[in-house]
């Protein structure tokens, strides 16, 4: 590592003094609280909606900064501005989490979407840590009850699918919940959180993972087996690596040294797989049978496919040494600052098209908020600084 080491004040400095201040300063609704997300390119706003994930997201973000970096009043201050927003307006009578709301709080979009309630334990289970109160705790607690309560069909009545034809089930939420469940863990418990993760490190690893191929699907049919369809031949590079990542710290929690050579082979298939090799950067959708995808946005280059790829290639390298890790991520640390980070206004694109050029240059949307980007840079910032301090 002692030869990246030189990249950490890269990191450092554009969260430090470029990625926070933007979000500290445009994102926070000082009249009704909770978060702007649709931010232009200079961070005016330019629709006043919330949605319910990113708020979580931000939540989570500034809490954690908070409990990591330095416990800063105004930090504080934007956290708590979305948590008193989200505990007064978030959920409907049952607890799901809406998807979305007006500024002043009603709510738009019906709470179909699992990962609402994901990102929303997320933000007040971190928030929970910074301040101890109980409330945050325990709403942190419930939603987490609720996921899993729902787990098996999250969208429940919202599912537009016609029941028993042809039912898959999706990568996205066993993902994220090994994530979030250590988030939980002094919450839920050491014990529950590993039970938790146990069998959903069986279902990423073993169920969804195509051995054929070595890549994994973003869909599989119940028992697990392929299914020859647009839904079940999608490969999204992007979610494949974030989950290795995921993985790797899972990995090194259990001394598990086969896990972690076998996530560092899924991230190195998976980055080779989606790779671009006429202009550069990661596709954000292929068909694992290399087939036409059903996805118009397929050769998009996305923000945070690019961010957490990098975050996953140097905890890889990192704790296994493998030099093809290190010069995968030398090379995407090039693309990602060149195409993604706007040289005259803080915060990075979101959205590039195939050449790599700006397709939209919001800063934050629907979508993008203050989360990948700030993540990552903290992510590979403190594992650069962990190695110098190692050395």
């Amino acid at each position: 590592m002692q030869d990246l080491i030189s990249y950490k004040s890269q990191y450092k400095n554009e969260l430090i003094e470029n990625i926070i201040p933007f979000w500290e300063k445009n994102s926070p609704d000082k009249k009704y609280g909770g978060y702007f997300t649709c931010l232009d390119r200079r961070g005016k706003v330019f629709d006043t909606d919330k949605f319910m994930w990113l708020q979580g997201r931000q939540l989570w973000f500034f809490s954690m900064i908070c409990n990591r970096i330095e416990r800063r009043q105004s930090w504080i201050d934007v956290a708590l501005s979305g948590a008193r927003f989200m505990e007064r307006y978030g959920t409907d009578k049952a607890g799901n989490w809406y998807f979305s709301l007006t500024r002043e709080g009603k709510p738009l979009v019906q709470p179909y979407n699992i990962f609402s309630d994901c990102f929303a334990c997320m933000g007040f289970a971190e928030f929970y840590k910074t301040t101890r109160e109980k409330v945050y705790r325990d709403i942190a607690l419930k939603t987490f009850r609720n996921i899993q309560a729902r787990s098996t069909n999250p969208k429940a009545v919202y599912n537009k699918r016609y029941p028993g034809t042809r039912p898959l089930k999706n990568f996205s939420l066993p993902m994220i919940m090994c994530n979030l469940s250590l988030i939980l863990e002094e919450i839920i418990g050491s014990d529950e959180a590993d039970r938790t993760v146990t069998p959903l490190l069986h279902e990423i690893m073993d169920v969804f993972y195509q051995k054929q191929s070595g890549l994994i699907t973003e869909s599989v049919a119940p028992d697990g087996s392929f299914c020859d369809c647009f839904e079940g031949r999608v490969v999204n590079p992007g979610h494949v690596n974030e989950a290795m990542w995921f993985i790797m710290d899972l990995a090194v929690r259990y001394n598990d040294q086969a896990l972690m050579r076998q996530t560092v082979d899924i991230l190195l298939r998976s980055i080779h797989f989606g790779w671009d090799e006429q202009f550069g950067g990661i596709f954000y959708f292929r068909d694992i049978k290399g087939y036409p995808p059903q996805q118009l946005e397929w050769d998009q280059k996305l923000w945070w496919v690019h961010i957490e790829t990098l975050i996953a290639l140097l905890k890889g390298y990192r704790l296994t040494g493998d030099v093809r890790c290190k010069e995968w991520f030398i090379r995407l640390h090039d693309y990602t600052w060149a195409h993604f980070r706007d040289k005259e206004y803080p915060e990075w694109y979101g959205y590039l098209n195939r050449q790599g050029d700006p397709l939209l240059t919001l800063k934050g949307g629907k979508w993008k908020g203050c989360f990948h980007v700030p993540r990552g840079l903290y992510e590979i910032w403190k594992m650069l600084e962990q190695s110098e301090t190692a050395t």
